[in-house]
């Protein structure tokens, strides 16, 4: 037991080291801005020590209401199996609530081991009753959605305006040693910084990322330093700004122009988000420990020794931070605070991929590209489009707005508005899923929410000073994802409606009515059930299909991660003789599908597990509407019923090799023409090859087993066929004016601009067959 304790330790230990390269740099390097942004208006023309005081003590009380408080003791507590994050929230909510729009929602799915969490176990009879009434109001869901997806495009927002902001602010310190320096040389060099790091995104941060931990705590410490040094030489007394009596006295002299002021208070709690959003990489345990030791009290030490500093050099408030440093120290802390902006920005760049991604997964973004190799950490992903997007946008602010104090109104203003977000279904989450009374939930929206609202009306008064930025652009980002979301909802209802009944399979018989030829085609659907119209509109142009037919439906639970072995559900369509077969992939909302990863292979193993398995009568399978489904490779013998040999990998055979022919059904001409051509397209060859034969020594109670296991082998040596559908989306000719234009302008147009589903799915061109439809929405 003594071990194990002493392991635990030790690794909340590694764990809280490394949180501070990812998780802190953007709250650390806020001591850059703040006092200037606070100071930048007419509050300037109040140059007493109770007006610094009264600042610091704002301060103080939000970074310790709104980080400490709310996000590190209490959002910390709502995690979704570890994972945090603004749809880790909405994921629980759906599970606990049927909140989700997104449609495929079986059974099965509450059976995954990640699905239910027994801390939230407990109900209270008023939010069951509460809970209730939102799930029979359909306008209930989807106002829960766009507040998801609003806070979504916020924190998008965050991912071009925490670049922009932090860089610029560290580089522009050269201006109080150098003051002849002019305003362009500054600005060439953080765009110079900005475009360095955007163009290096795709290489990921595996071979750096060592170094960002000892950034980030170095800086803090150093920041720490100072602060201690500026308290000591210039004001002792200013730990009493640490009463909220000087906040009082502050508005009291102030008034107006400090209400307005405080939009550059809050940008001290800027980067709070990032610790609950980053949580799946860490623990709570290392999170707190990080932040208690260190974070926080270096935060704290910082601000009092520049309102130490500024109550006996009020005239320096422009610059306090750099001009609070001795002179001795102030290009080595120049230096800190860049490198601390660049790690800084790289995580919440990298945090702004995950989001998109999972704004992908559930339906709500247009199909990207997502890269994600086997070196890198895992959960890092890169998204081009995305990451040009970012840099164009962080580029654009960065040059447009001159006064380095407007783009902190843009970036205060993003960040509270996502806190607020996040408050509310905090709220949501403590009545749903902890199950604690509705009062206790709008007590906790009511206290952390009108602290954030007062915040925010200030930072409203700055919408035409750069605050209008980000706003515009969030509900542009928004529009974007919820159309997306409208058209990719109607398109599944129209094939949930017009899918094939399977009385009308049944009476083809085995062949189906067409002729059977050697191979494996795998008809992808969005349908877990029935047959799609994709598939009878194939076999309508063109009467044939091959030997074993595969329906392959690809769909996202709203869990994080699903665990690999339980995320093929296998089962059969029609009888045995039919060879027909439908795989449901699950994933996650935060599973990263692998380059490398062979669904191919996978896929005959799990057939060929579930065959065996339905011949043994195993208790595994599930009824289900086509027949009975089973989560194959949860089963001891999964991956010992096939033997596999490699033929081929990445490209590595020699191309002086004559054409390898294997045996299969097909003519020796096909399969010498094929075997020529995958040679003279190497990016053919880059796929994984093996062979699948049966087991020699297997015994089959049931002779019909080892020939339907046999017919699949030869079908995979044969070759597999991709059929997707190529859709063509029209509206209605009586549809209302408003959704023939989100269909046929909004719609239509970022499918025509957006990846095509095989780049996504990574099916190769030579074995893709795209059928044609046409869908009236």
């Amino acid at each position: 037991m003594q071990v194990d304790r002493s392991y635990q330790c030790k690794g909340v230990l590694i764990l809280a080291y490394q949180s501070f390269g990812v998780l802190f740099g953007d709250l650390s390097i806020s001591p850059l801005y703040v006092f200037k942004s606070t100071f930048s208006g007419n509050l300037s023309n109040y140059q007493s020590e109770d007006v610094i005081f009264g600042a610091l003590s704002l301060i103080f009380w939000t970074l310790t209401l709104l980080s400490l408080f709310k996000h590190v003791i209490i959002l910390l507590n709502a995690d979704d199996n570890g994972e945090g994050g603004i749809f880790a929230l909405y994921s629980l909510l759906c599970r606990h609530a049927k909140f989700s729009l997104l449609p495929n929602h079986q059974t099965a799915d509450e059976e995954l081991s990640t699905y239910h969490n027994p801390r939230y176990s407990y109900r209270n009879p008023q939010s069951l009753t509460v809970k209730r009434f939102a799930e029979r109001h359909k306008k209930a869901k989807t106002a829960l959605l766009l507040l998801v997806l609003f806070g979504t495009c916020l924190l998008i927002c965050v991912g071009f305006l925490t670049p922009a902001i932090s860089i610029r602010s560290a580089i522009e310190g050269v201006k109080v040693r150098s003051s002849e320096l002019h305003y362009g040389v500054v600005l060439i060099i953080a765009c110079i910084l900005l475009v360095g790091l955007f163009v290096l995104q795709h290489r990921g941060t595996y071979r750096v990322a060592f170094m960002f931990a000892p950034i980030v705590i170095l800086w803090s410490l150093s920041i720490a330093a100072i602060g201690v040094y500026n308290i000591l030489k210039w004001n002792p007394r200013v730990y009493k700004a640490l009463s909220p009596y000087y906040i009082y006295t502050f508005f009291r002299d102030t008034r107006y122009d400090g209400w307005i002021s405080i939009g550059g208070v809050l940008l001290c709690v800027t980067g709070a988000e990032a610790m609950f959003a980053d949580l799946g990489q860490y623990t709570a345990a290392s999170i707190r420990l990080s932040f208690f030791c260190i974070i926080y009290p270096c935060l704290v030490l910082q601000y009092m020794g520049q309102a130490a500093f500024l109550s006996k050099n009020f005239a320096a408030v422009s610059t306090s931070f750099y001009a609070s440093i001795p002179d001795s120290l102030f290009w080595p802390v120049l230096v800190m605070a860049t490198l601390a902006a660049i790690v800084a920005s790289q995580s919440v760049i990298s945090a702004t991929f995950s989001i998109v991604k999972q704004s992908y997964a559930i339906g709500c973004f247009p199909r990207v590209k997502v890269v994600h190799k086997s070196k890198w950490f895992r959960g890092q992903i890169y998204i081009p489009e995305i990451n040009w997007v970012l840099l164009v946008l962080c580029l654009a602010v960065t040059v447009g707005f001159r006064d380095i104090n407007h783009l902190g109104n843009a970036y205060g203003l993003t960040y509270m508005s996502a806190m607020f977000v996040t408050t509310w279904l905090t709220a949501l989450i403590i009545n749903f899923v902890w199950g604690q009374s509705l009062v206790l939930a709008l007590l906790f929206a009511l206290f952390f929410g009108s602290i954030e609202i007062i915040f925010l009306s200030s930072s409203f008064i700055r919408i035409s000073k750069g605050g209008w930025v980000p706003l515009v652009l969030s509900v542009i980002f928004m529009l974007i994802m919820f159309v997306w979301h409208y058209g990719s909802r109607k398109k599944y209802l129209y094939d949930f409606h017009n899918k094939v009944p399977m009385k009308q399979i049944l009476t083809l018989g085995p062949s189906l009515g067409i002729v059977r030829v050697p191979g494996i085609g795998l008809i992808f659907t969005a349908l877990v059930s029935g047959v799609p119209a994709t598939f009878t509109r194939f076999l309508t142009n063109l009467p044939t299909f091959y030997q074993v037919a595969v329906f392959v439906c690809e769909k996202t639970v709203l869990v994080p991660y699903v665990p690999q072995k339980e995320r093929y559900l296998i089962g059969r369509i029609g009888p045995k003789s039919f060879r027909m077969y439908r795989c449901i992939v699950r994933n996650g909302y935060k599973d990263v599908q692998k380059n490398e990863d062979d669904f191919e292979n996978d896929l005959i193993m799990s057939i060929a597990e579930f065959i065996q398995l339905e011949a043994e009568g195993s208790g595994t399978l599930e009824g289900s509407v086509d027949g009975r489904m089973a989560v194959v490779r949860t089963s001891e013998k999964f991956g010992k019923r096939l033997e596999i040999s490699e033929l081929e990998r990445n490209g590595e055979a020699s191309s002086s090799m004559p054409p390898t022919i294997l045996n299969s059904s097909k003519s020796h001409i096909l399969q010498y023409l094929q075997s020529t051509y995958e040679m003279e397209s190497p990016g053919s060859t880059l796929r994984r090859r093996v062979r699948f034969k049966l087991q020699p020594d297997m015994n089959y109670r049931d002779p019909n087993v080892k020939d339907e296991l046999l017919e699949l082998v030869e079908a995979k040596q044969s070759g597999v066929a991709y059929v997707l559908g190529h859709s063509h989306i029209k509206a209605k000719m009586n549809a209302p004016c408003l959704k023939r234009f989100m269909i046929h302008v909004a719609y239509l147009f970022l499918r025509k601009n957006c990846r095509a589903p095989a780049v996504v799915l990574n099916i190769p061109q030579t074995c893709l067959i795209e059928v044609g439809m046409n869908y009236y929405l």
